[in-house]
């Protein structure tokens, strides 16, 4: 059996029809419970009788590889959805505007795995937008700091974050934009990414990755909702669990507001 590696801007109708299939015939084989929700990066599994795809059309592969089956939404969750809004993108000059202590080189190095992360995941209007990007500058230092400068051995025993084993404290220190902590919190965002975080920890630092983590946290805690509603005070709690930081998160919110 063949397989495809599913790209940010992809959708089943679109997929099923360039293999010669139907969508609900790929959604059976895959598990998949809602049609309009596929992940970027994800395999999907073609079936056996599939037909060629054009020579130009990417991410076929001629070996299978495993899939994941892509879960229901948990009560509270944002849906996920076909992309809304602009997906074309932001571009290195607008989030430079956004983080003005971005180097050039890391935007022009970062832009487009945010830009994947933020259409897989529906971070494509003005509004959503400018709360994300707010919330990543405060965090990350405008993702200039990948990982917690900390040791993280003030992390050695955190039952609550699943660190349970010698070592777990340093193993899983904050990484990404928003920082990843704690074993527990690895295995679950490697289990929705479909990656071994848990084993490779430090993947959760590489841009590839770490853009996809920070937008599986947001779509997991409503963000796209309240951010809809311009309700930037409750996704600061929901990321900070308080609301500390809020005066230079609001400035930098105002600024995105600004620019998009």
């Amino acid at each position: 059996m063949r397989s495809y590696l599913i790209r940010p801007g992809d959708t089943l109708s679109q997929l099923a029809a360039r293999f010669g299939t139907s969508v609900s015939a790929l959604a059976k084989l895959n598990d998949i419970r809602n049609p309009d929700l596929i992940y970027a990066g994800a395999t999907l599994r073609l079936p056996d009788s599939y037909a060629s795809p054009r020579p130009s059309a990417p991410g076929a592969v001629n070996e299978p590889s495993p899939t994941r089956a892509l879960p229901s939404r948990p009560e509270g969750v944002d849906p996920v959805e076909a992309p809304r809004g602009d997906t074309s993108g932001i571009s290195v000059d607008e989030l430079r505007r956004v983080m003005p202590n971005l180097s050039p080189e890391l935007a022009q190095r970062y832009l487009p795995y945010l830009n994947a992360a933020m259409n897989e995941a529906g971070i494509t209007t003005p509004a959503r937008r400018s709360a994300f990007l707010a919330q990543l500058a405060h965090e990350s230092g405008e993702l200039r700091y990948m990982e917690e400068i900390a040791s993280g051995a003030d992390y050695e025993g955190r039952r609550d974050l699943g660190n349970t084993e010698p070592g777990d404290g340093r193993r899983y220190k904050g990484r990404g934009p928003i920082q990843l902590t704690g074993r527990a919190n690895y295995r679950a965002a490697g289990e929705a990414l479909g990656i071994d975080l848990e084993g490779n920890p430090e993947r959760a630092a590489d841009p590839d990755v770490a853009f996809r983590i920070a937008t599986w946290y947001w779509q997991t805690r409503g963000l796209n909702t309240l951010a809809d509603q311009g309700n930037f005070r409750e996704i600061t709690r929901r990321i900070n669990g308080g609301y500390n930081g809020m005066d230079d998160r609001e400035r930098y919110y105002q600024r995105a507001r600004e620019v998009f």
